[in-house]
């Protein structure tokens, strides 16, 4: 059942509505991080170099090609640590296109069922944020265990594991039915969404693949509850908008 939703999600990772959805968060990644490199640069040049110069007015005329060389480094540096963010604030702004990631699995893979209601924008912008605290969560666990040989591996799975499984569980379910029954359907298959979150995790760990992985996650996890669902009578989907009171 995980290995079916898993290829299933795979085969579509790179469909039209997928690359919509990816080139949308990674372009609004892209402006974010822009934004940010000129406020801080501009913040360097107007507060930190006019204090330098403050405070060290004799400083000789061929220093200030040091400042503009320490700059222009500055800079760099400045624009490798932003790199570093491009993962986890495209996991943030990727959140807000996951609907439309779920809704093209559902009408492609379902076209006979009804389709599921979009989660609110306030929960899946909650939800973005959650996650991008799930991979930090993780990521300084393992760095903590990093002194003891394979642990530091088998924490950052286990502890992403469990919480991508759960995450993103509930927001497939959440397109079908309340939160409340969305937690307690993720709790009767526990084990199998744990197992389905390992393989998340095991994206996660891809470099450059682990931009994919928010969408990956969300298509994979509505392949997931489809299959639980049809297994559990009691808990058979009902559009999450019909049922409300």
């Amino acid at each position: 059942m995980i290995l079916d939703a898993a290829r299933a999600a795979a085969s579509q990772l790179f469909t039209r509505p997928f690359r919509g959805a990816f080139f949308k968060s990674l372009g609004l990644t892209l402006l974010v991080l822009a934004g940010l490199w000129f406020g801080l640069r501009e913040l360097f040049e107007f507060y930190v170099l006019p204090f330098l110069n403050v405070f060290m007015p004799d400083l000789p005329g061929w220093a200030g090609w040091l400042g503009l060389v320490g700059a222009l480094f500055a800079g760099i540096g400045l624009a490798l640590g932003l790199a570093l963010l491009i993962a986890p604030i495209t996991a943030i702004i990727a959140g807000l296109f996951l609907d439309d990631v779920a809704e093209a699995v559902e009408t492609t893979s379902y076209p006979d069922d009804p389709p599921g209601s979009p989660v609110p924008l306030v929960p899946a912008i909650v939800m973005s944020i959650k996650f991008l605290g799930v991979v930090i969560l993780g990521n300084l666990l393992a760095l903590l265990l990093l002194l003891v040989p394979g642990v530091n591996m088998i924490a950052f799975f286990i502890v992403n594991g469990y919480l991508l499984g759960r995450e993103f569980f509930e927001f497939a379910a959440m397109r079908y039915r309340p939160e409340a029954e969305a937690k307690a359907l993720r709790r009767r298959h526990g084990s199998t969404v744990f197992l389905a979150g390992l393989v998340i995790a095991a994206f996660l760990a891809v470099p450059f693949l682990n931009l994919l992985t928010p969408l990956f996650a969300a298509a994979m996890m509505v392949h997931l509850h489809k299959m639980v669902s049809a297994e559990t009578p009691a808990f058979q989907p009902a559009n999450r908008s019909a049922s409300a009171p």
